[in-house]
């Protein structure tokens, strides 16, 4: 019996071949300038089998950067490598959302073009190392966004959503998740504002709406999404007693804006995940990390999702679909080469040879 994940299905202005979504994968393979790595377009393109791509995390400004030789999407530069990237999924039958991703306080300035320190709600470090060129360093306190910094950045993020839909992407994942600026908004152990961003949970929710709101009123509605992980316990974050009655809260004023769709990470609480499949009407991600073969599609048939998202799966299988779709075995992991270097590990997995991605 065919599997109901393979079945088409309409977010927004698009019909998807099928209801499998490539999750957001940063793979540090950029040019230092931000501009995507010469191997990037192969690297996409190899991966046209899915219904929807969704990129490595772009940073929307050079303050929004935080992992060496990540991509952004606010210079024309950018812009005009993405293009040659989107023209070549457009070619082949596929369907592409840049996601914008702004580190925050999860940054190094020596990893940043203009040697930038990393911005947060406020001037809490997470404690926690990163990756430089010059080895393993602690993540130094970043500095406190003011509320003409706050603006500021909500224009960041609206001008890169128009950059991407300038480079010819179907649309914009905004990256909520994985303790990055817009989740340390959401926790009490990264904002302890006083001001209108902090304390109630409306006040630690307005930054994101906010910026749904710019990139909607920019590009469109059916052009906006959002990816989200309640409950995420990286890097510092604790979302506190309120985290599932802020994304409860969240999700509700989301569903006001008639959003292409959100994304969700589950973190185990499945009673908040029947929540917001209840508050939320529109197309739903679902992405379990770890999920085992005979799971696959589970969330989609029993109601929970529209589609899935998968990252580990997709990045080693590029033919994920085809290999799904025979009962093919998969190929491992290669943990070694997810993070920069060069074709080893990025695009020199083996296929089936399987050509089907109409």
């Amino acid at each position: 019996m065919k599997n109901i994940i393979l079945n088409p299905v309409n977010v927004a202005q698009l019909l998807l071949k099928n209801r499998i979504v490539m999750a957001p994968m940063t793979r540090s393979r950029a040019k230092f300038d931000g501009v995507p790595g010469d191997l990037a377009l192969e690297y996409y393109s190899q991966r046209v089998g899915v219904g929807l791509i969704v990129t490595e995390g772009t940073q929307p400004s050079d303050e929004g950067q935080g992992y060496l030789t990540t991509p952004g999407i606010y210079t024309t530069d950018q812009i005009n490598g993405w293009k040659k990237i989107i023209d070549s999924v457009h070619a082949n039958n596929g369907k592409i959302f840049i996601q914008l991703m702004h580190a925050g306080r999860m940054s190094h300035p020596d990893n940043t073009i203009n040697h930038i320190k990393g911005v947060a709600p406020s001037a809490i470090a997470p404690g926690a190392p990163m990756f430089t060129l010059s080895g393993m360093k602690d993540i130094p306190v970043p500095r406190e966004l003011s509320q003409e910094d706050i603006a500021n950045t909500i224009q960041d993020f609206r001008h890169a959503a128009k950059c991407a839909i300038i480079a010819g992407a179907d649309g914009v994942e905004i990256h909520g998740a994985n303790a990055y600026l817009i989740q340390q908004f959401f926790a009490p152990s990264s904002n302890t504002r006083d001001d209108q961003y902090g304390g109630s949970i409306e006040n630690r929710a307005r930054f994101a709406l906010e910026v749904v709101g710019a990139i909607a009123d920019e590009v469109g509605a059916d052009k906006t999404a959002i990816r989200l992980s309640p409950g995420t316990t990286l890097w510092g974050i604790d979302e506190g007693e309120q985290g599932a009655d802020l994304y409860r809260y969240l999700v509700k004023e989301l569903n006001k804006q008639n959003l292409a769709y959100i994304h969700i990470v589950a973190q185990g609480d499945e009673q908040l995940l029947v929540d917001i499949r209840k508050y939320w009407d529109k197309p739903l991600i679902l992405n379990r990390p770890g999920r085992p073969r005979d799971q696959i599609g589970s969330d989609i048939a029993n109601g929970l999702a529209d589609l899935e998202s998968y990252g580990q799966l997709i990045l080693t299988n590029p033919d994920f679909v085809q290999r799904l779709e025979h009962g093919a075995q998969f190929n491992e992991a290669d943990r070694n080469t997810y993070f920069g270097g060069d074709a080893k590990g990025y695009i020199d997995y083996p296929t089936l040879g399987i050509k089907n991605f109409e």
